[in-house]
């Protein structure tokens, strides 16, 4: 099924983030070729918080915010794993967005 493989192609992408580091839904998307898929990205992501290999709190909106936090186990689990890293967050968005931002179609 072709969703699927764009599920894993975004998987792929998450896994490369750096620790202590953010990208956006849309900045996926750019990088996999799929410019007009932010929503797409995000939809596979839905499902990535459960799974223990894609760090899936390094995905944010494009404006930093923590829109995925509620697939999380938790209120605030997604916050309390950017802050583990270094990444501080206030009022459910990455303060210094853009000092953290990571852009794979400049880093990869």
């Amino acid at each position: 099924m072709k969703e699927e493989n764009f599920f894993e192609r975004v998987y792929d992408v998450v896994r490369l983030i750096p620790e202590g580091r953010v990208t956006s839904y849309g900045a996926i998307a750019v990088y996999l070729g799929a410019a007009r898929s932010a929503r797409m990205v995000g939809w596979a992501m839905n499902n990535a918080s459960k799974m223990e290999d894609v760090p899936a709190h390094r995905v944010v909106n494009r404006n930093g915010l923590l829109t995925g936090k509620h697939h999380f186990p938790g209120t605030y689990v997604m916050q309390q794993q950017l802050e583990e890293e270094g990444v501080q967050v206030r009022e459910d968005k990455i303060v210094d967005f853009k000092k953290h931002f990571w852009d794979p179609a400049k880093e990869l």
